[in-house]
């Protein structure tokens, strides 16, 4: 699964700790978990973002070095604290956040060391979130025009985020993932009503010249339009640990089969899948595991794509 030239990718944005029931302290934000589980991938993943030049910024930068990430796309503010979120878990031990705002990703500045960096990688990720200060999302539209591919996980958390700003990031778009409350979502933003999964993404790669649309389904899958090609596969069945992550684990899985030489759109949804189910299995979004703990896991659980049947 490793790569002789190694695949590099860049996903900017927020960087925070995630604080638990229980005080309860972990490493995350959806761009860096994606960066966490394309660095396991073997891919050459370096997170663009911004934290404190307190206690909590030297501890991130303490993990990330203790990861052998990589640091270099890490700005420190004097003025602005590390990023900390408060998660709740519901019945269905499914998170939910309270966001703080004015933290230091809210202001990741644009610097030639970044720019760089994003013109070189094969790939920037990047959410909706990071768009909610004008620093940030300045910082952004500059990446996008220097990336080769762009990929957009939407990843809606109101209320920050602006129509007309996800509708700017689409344009600039090669790859937008939605869940399916997102894709009726954007429908309702267009003034568009939901007819079927098919018209709609036809609909939305039509509209902002998307090549690439994914769509999470739940425990009901993932479907990956390509053109006018559509690939459905189901979840690989586990015993849930708890679902923070698995979103981001899984566009990581898609991302580092995508950008392999070659690889097929049935290589890349397996390996999509199956990575979000091992970290589902796992506890937290950003559990330790190795490369080869993986591709055990990967290799005993064959997964078949599903007939796509319009919905």
């Amino acid at each position: 699964m490793m790569q002789e030239n190694k695949i590099k990718v860049a996903c900017f944005g927020e960087l925070l700790w995630d604080i638990f029931p229980g005080d309860k302290r972990r490493i995350g934000g959806a761009p860096f978990n994606v960066a966490y589980h394309l660095f396991k991938m073997g891919i050459d993943a370096t997170m663009i973002s911004a934290i404190g030049s307190d206690d909590l910024g030297l501890e991130v930068l303490n993990q990330l070095k203790a990861w052998n990430m990589s640091t270099e796309g890490l700005q420190i503010h004097e003025s602005y604290p590390t990023s900390t979120v408060v998660a709740h878990m519901d019945e269905n031990n499914d998170a939910h956040y309270d966001i703080v705002e004015n933290v230091a990703w809210d202001f990741i500045e644009k610097t030639i060391a970044n720019q760089t960096i994003v013109h070189e990688v094969d790939a920037l990720v990047f959410g909706t979130l990071s768009t909610r200060n004008e620093v940030s999302r300045y910082t952004l539209f500059d990446f996008l025009e220097r990336s080769n591919y762009n990929v957009f996980d939407i990843n809606l958390r109101e209320p920050f985020y602006q129509v007309n700003t996800i509708k700017d990031l689409l344009y600039k778009t090669d790859l937008a993932k939605f869940n399916k409350a997102e894709l009726r979502m954007m429908l309702d933003f267009m003034g568009k009503s939901y007819s079927s999964e098919k018209d709609s993404i036809n609909y939305l790669q039509d509209t902002f010249d998307l090549r690439e649309v994914i769509i999470s389904k739940g425990s009901k899958g993932a479907l990956y339009a390509r053109e006018d090609n559509f690939y459905l596969y189901p979840t690989v069945p586990v015993a849930i640990k708890d679902t923070v992550g698995s979103g981001d684990s899984f566009l990581a899985g898609f991302l580092s089969k995508r950008l392999e030489k070659d690889a097929t759109a049935e290589q890349t949804m397996r390996r999509a899948v199956t990575l979000g189910a091992f970290v589902t299995a796992k506890e937290g979004a950003c559990p330790e595991y190795s490369l080869n703990e993986f591709v055990d896991f990967h290799d005993q659980h064959a997964v078949a794509p599903l007939d796509f049947t319009d919905n």
